[in-house]
């Protein structure tokens, strides 16, 4: 009897797994719907011109040029004292240390003048050294006043558009074209803060609605561009959008349980006064929207980071179930959500330190300063983000462990089933 070889089974072309591409479909869809529902809401509150509020305040009427100068002389010198100079006793001096100027003005219809002014008592006389360039202010003369000029500030455009280089700089040398492309969306979330966010807050539209709508546009577009078009993207971007929902109504639910009003400030009571009729329901509006802002770099963060994690480890270990994907990734998040609670503490205090200060001085019961109008703010607004940020990281690593790509193994299994049968 011959020898006969039987063939062997034909190998199956493995096909591609259709679960994650109608997830990454699903994905797309979400996002496309919130970013739709976002740009709807950006035209109904679209701002009307600040204008109208201002005049209203009677701001316009405010004639003032800002000049730049190159200082001459400086001399320290004694002034009669103001309203700011008053002592915590409650005494006002007779007189107060400052500081002379004399500086010859670089542009506009009066360059070339020299004017002296006086820089305010935090400015000494040693900070000020000739050949320095300032900024003046000019009040032209009007209804019978004469011309005045004023000390405004010190002019930094050089070395900070010196330390924004190196910032551009840094990021093309360490992130290449993906640092490069964050840093045009950073300049395009500048944009939508200046021209939309702001102006819209001002006319008094819904501080909530345009907080996000504006994070769901900047965030869309900043990871987009910057992590590329991808289902990893998008879910980091859906976890960013449910971090950021959820710190919004913790935002809510910390002015109407604590009775925030959202003036405690010197700078809120001037809103309250410019913004008119029903500004307190404005400027909750604004604390509200301010939280968001607040969270939202942090919580991309975090969210960008637990998808890329999940990511990874289906790369390293292809066999993994998604259980063993985000008990994985969660070992990761967690060191991710101490670090970043320690960042968003620490930056609150670094900005409050002066008001802590002060309350160390005047030696206020602790308790009850704390549970006042501008500590009472911070603590909702850090507790909110915190909350928002912790909760968003195993939210987004379930998404990106349920939805990640399944490696093809196929040709392997193929193969095994081939040797067992020729065996």
């Amino acid at each position: 009897m011959p020898w006969v070889t039987t063939p062997a089974p034909p190998v199956p072309t493995p096909r591609p797994p259709r679960r994650p591409q109608r997830a990454g479909l699903v994905v797309g869809l979400l996002v496309s719907a919130l970013v739709v529902l976002a740009a709807v809401a950006v035209a109904a509150t679209w701002p009307a011109s600040t204008r109208a509020v201002a005049e209203r305040a009677g701001l316009v009427d405010v004639h003032v040029e800002y000049r730049t100068a190159r200082v001459t002389e400086v001399q320290a010198t004694t002034c009669s004292s103001s309203a700011e100079n008053t002592l915590p006793n409650g005494d006002l001096p007779p007189s107060v240390p400052c500081t002379r100027v004399t500086a010859r003005v670089g542009d506009g219809s009066s360059a070339g003048r020299v004017v002296v002014v006086s820089a305010p008592q935090p400015v000494r006389a040693s900070d000020i050294t000739p050949g320095m360039r300032v900024v003046l202010e000019r009040y032209p003369a009007q209804d019978g006043a004469p011309e005045t000029w004023a000390w405004s500030d010190f002019e930094r455009g050089v070395p900070l558009g010196t330390l924004a280089l190196a910032f551009v700089l840094v990021a093309a040398l360490v992130g290449g074209w993906r640092g490069l492309r964050a840093v045009v969306g950073l300049a395009f979330a500048g944009v939508v803060l200046w021209v939309y966010l702001i102006p819209a807050l001002v006319t008094g539209r819904n501080g909530l609605v345009v907080g996000l709508a504006s994070a769901v546009l900047i965030m869309t577009v900043v990871v987009y561009f910057a992590h590329g078009v991808s289902v990893r993207s998008s879910v980091a971007l859906l976890g960013t959008f449910a971090g950021l929902a959820l710190v919004a109504a913790l935002g809510l639910l910390g002015v109407a349980t604590a009775h925030l009003s959202g003036v405690v400030s010197e700078e809120d009571y001037q809103l309250s006064q410019i913004m008119g009729d029903g500004n307190v329901i404005a400027l909750r509006g604004v604390f509200v929207c301010g939280v968001l802002l607040v969270g939202l770099g942090v919580l991309n963060d975090v969210t960008i980071t637990q998808s890329a994690a999940v990511w990874e480890l289906r790369a390293a270990l292809p066999g993994a179930s998604w259980r063993e994907l985000f008990t994985g990734a969660m070992r990761i998040g967690r060191d991710h959500i101490a670090s970043t609670i320690y960042t968003i503490a620490f930056a609150y205090a670094g900005a409050s330190l002066p008001v802590l200060m002060l309350l160390q001085l005047y030696r206020l019961p602790v308790g009850r300063t704390l549970t006042g109008g501008a500590f009472a703010e911070e603590i909702v607004r850090t507790l909110a983000g915190s909350i928002g940020l912790v909760l968003a990281v195993p939210a987004t690593t379930l998404l990106a462990a349920l939805l990640v790509p399944r490696a093809v193994r196929a040709p392997e299994r193929a193969r095994h089933r081939v040797a067992a049968h020729t065996h």
